[in-house]
């Protein structure tokens, strides 16, 4: 089967055309349609397929995905059963708007590639252009956040000159006196992406005529990854969302905050203060309270005699629970079984004194057993769960008369 000419090659702004069905094949589990030329970018380099449609004398139907074989034949898959015959002569479509995000990304991809080469020594190793995120891993182990700036500060910089931007068959002479970002990846047809110099590499894929086309790119996330850096971007009319969505995102929370946009940082600062007063007064009036609790729960202990406390409190954090149960502990030299009521049950907890012989962790699992909980421990502490309904204190009261 002979290969498939692509007419995106030469005009990547190209939005019909026509062909001839030269071949039904297979790829992998479906049945494919072979053209003797296509428009429609097949999925490669990080960059996902075109989605079109081709209508033919008696049918139509969209086109939902485009792969490339190794022998450079391009492999178009229908949404319907329905193929056109062989030897059928069609017109093709291709989804522009799709095309058009591609164009920026990848195009946006190169640039930000070279600005960050450029401005934080950092390589690319390879890029990924999604249906959702783009990104870009750099062989550096740490990227400088101001380096990043700079790099995107020289991309839209390039793109606001309105450049433009060459790809070409290079022959082999010209090949070996261009300086290439990269090394290509194949030994023959290099394809080679020029933009106005800033950034020379080959590729394959789809791209702008123009830097000003890109519009605007902007790195959205910085991450490490498998021993190297994650850049996340958007570009073009994803860049246009994505400013549309940061600025609903702000407008609603300076209507929350009743403030104006350029107010809300410190709206939140504030607000982060706030929060933090409030839990130093919160965790002082815990503390203040477990004080208490623990001196009531050991002084009524202590007026029956007792050196085990069981007992079923309000609803209180764990930490409160861990605090009276050590003041309760220390002060009669004995044990204690808590329990408080939370979002998933009760929570129970069961300590005791060093001098104490009541074995914690054997307790709690035979009350949690009985009661349909979980949780165990060691001799001197354990912790659980029980279900909202159990009865701890006649839980107790049967684990130990056993």
């Amino acid at each position: 089967m002979t290969g498939t000419t692509r007419l995106y090659f030469d005009d990547p702004l190209l939005s019909r055309f026509e062909a001839r069905v030269i071949a039904h094949a297979k790829l992998g589990d479906w049945t494919s349609l072979v053209l003797d030329k296509t428009a429609l970018y097949p999925e490669a380099g990080g960059q996902m397929a075109d989605r079109g449609k081709i209508r033919w004398s008696g049918g139509e139907a969209a086109v939902v995905d485009v792969q490339v074989d190794d022998d450079g034949v391009v492999h178009h898959r229908l949404g319907g059963a329905e193929l056109p015959p062989v030897g059928a002569e069609l017109a093709g479509e291709i989804d522009m708007s799709r095309r058009r995000v591609h164009m920026a990304l990848h195009t946006g991809q190169h640039m930000l590639s070279r600005g960050l080469l450029d401005e934080a020594s950092a390589p690319t190793v390879s890029a990924r252009l999604g249906d959702n995120v783009a990104t870009i891993d750099l062989d550096v182990p740490a990227l400088d956040e101001s380096a990043v700036a700079r790099g995107e500060a020289l991309v839209n910089a390039v793109i606001d000159d309105d450049r433009p931007i060459r790809a070409f068959f290079p022959t082999a002479s010209e090949l070996a006196g261009l300086d290439l970002r990269r090394a290509p990846k194949v030994d023959r047809d290099v394809r080679v992406v020029d933009i106005d110099g800033f950034d020379i590499s080959p590729c394959g894929g789809t791209h702008c005529t123009r830097t000003a086309q890109v519009g605007l790119v902007k790195v959205t996330g910085v991450e490490r990854y498998k021993g190297k850096m994650r850049i996340s971007f958007v570009a073009g009319a994803r860049a246009r969302n994505e400013l549309g969505r940061a600025r609903d995102d702000l407008a609603a929370l300076a209507r929350d905050l009743t403030c104006g946009a350029s107010d809300v940082a410190g709206a939140v600062a504030k607000l982060r203060a706030d929060l933090a007063s409030v839990r130093d007064t919160n965790k002082r009036l815990g503390a203040d309270l477990a004080a208490r609790v623990a001196a009531e729960l050991a002084h009524d202990a202590e007026s029956r005699g007792d050196t085990l406390v069981v007992a079923e409190l309000p609803a209180l954090g764990v930490e409160q629970l861990r605090s009276i149960a050590g003041a309760v502990v220390a002060r009669l030299r004995g044990a204690v079984v808590l329990a408080s009521a939370g979002d998933e049950g009760k929570h129970v907890l069961i300590s005791r004194h060093a001098e104490h012989t009541l074995d914690c962790g054997k307790t709690l699992k035979a009350i949690a057993a009985a009661a349909g909980g979980r949780g165990g421990g060691r001799p001197e502490h354990a912790e659980g769960k029980l279900p909202s309904g159990a009865d701890v204190v006649a839980l107790v009261q049967d684990a130990l008369a056993d």
